[in-house]
């Protein structure tokens, strides 16, 4: 799911390409996307985009008039800026939003269509779409760990919970606890002053960090793959690969349809965490540290 680096990228690119030019009119490929009803789709023809913003992991497109559009794009929607007019493609596309001087398609891969559009007036009705979560970038690091301690979780629960932290999932989440050198399933409630603010700066760091990076290898193009596993990546999507930081190879933990990637060394003290599926087959078999690990693979 794009998270808070690619979205603001996202924004980036739309900023460039769609405000202050009229939206000629919305085709939609799939009526499962559209999940308002009033205002209708239709009144967003001929109004003028006046810009575009970010609201946790959705998109506000700002319209004359104050009608907004409300873009989720889920885990597999994706945006591609295309010559005008052209033709949604069959089995992805959702819709078109068409200009002048080209077309916003909206794709999703998958066969679960889980990508939504709401039309909806007045900042109210935006602010109706606003998970409530705090902002990060932006925020201050008292806040942070207050709303931290304020949770029964562990540290990966909570900074992935839209309604604790705004804009951050499962990829970045597994950067930024790798920097602040924590351990995923620590409890919020164990958080100790230090490991609070180092949590925070990692947070704060490494999102700058992604959004800055994203927004200029793209300049002044459209980002034509927004993924959640990037090269430079420390332990995201690096399972058996070595930490940059102590060579040790990545671990994960399955669980749910998620995954948490950590490193022992430098997160858990060498203590391998247990992994929700096989640990519960293995029981008193599951090894406890990485050594032992490497012992039962050879």
């Amino acid at each position: 799911m794009p998270e808070y680096p690619d979205v603001e990228l996202y924004v980036h690119a739309l900023q460039t390409h769609v405000v202050g030019h009229e939206l000629e009119r919305v085709r939609l490929a799939s009526p499962f996307l559209l999940r308002s009803v009033t205002p209708p789709l239709a009144a967003a023809a001929g109004r003028t985009v006046e810009g575009v913003r970010r609201l946790g992991k959705r998109l506000v497109f700002e319209l004359e008039g104050e009608l907004y559009l409300v873009v989720h794009l889920m885990i597999a929607g994706r945006l591609r800026w295309k010559s005008a007019g052209l033709k949604i493609p069959r089995k992805l596309g959702l819709a078109a939003f068409d200009f002048a001087h080209g077309s916003l398609l909206l794709t999703e891969a998958g066969s679960k269509k889980r990508a939504s559009l709401h039309v909806v007036e007045g900042e109210a009705g935006v602010a109706e779409h606003d998970p409530g979560g705090i902002e990060v970038v932006g925020g201050d690091a008292e806040e942070f760990v207050a709303t931290l301690r304020a949770q029964r979780h562990t540290l990966k629960r909570a900074l992935t919970d839209p309604r604790i932290f705004s804009g951050i999932g499962n990829a970045y989440s597994d950067e930024i606890l790798h920097r602040a050198k924590l351990s995923p399933f620590k409890r919020t409630q164990q958080l100790s002053d230090d490991e609070g603010n180092r949590l925070y700066a990692a947070a704060v760091e490494t999102l700058v960090k992604w959004r800055d990076k994203l927004i200029t290898e793209v300049g002044d193009g459209f980002p034509d793959k927004v993924t959640a596993f990037r090269p430079g990546m420390a332990v995201h999507g690096r399972y058996g690969e070595p930490c940059p930081e102590c060579g040790k190879p990545v671990q994960r933990i399955l669980y749910a349809d998620n995954e948490a990637n950590y490193c022992v060394e430098c997160q858990t003290g060498g203590k391998l965490l247990a992994d929700r599926v096989l640990s519960r087959l293995m029981k008193d078999d599951w090894p406890k540290t990485l050594e032992e690990l490497e012992d039962r693979k050879r």
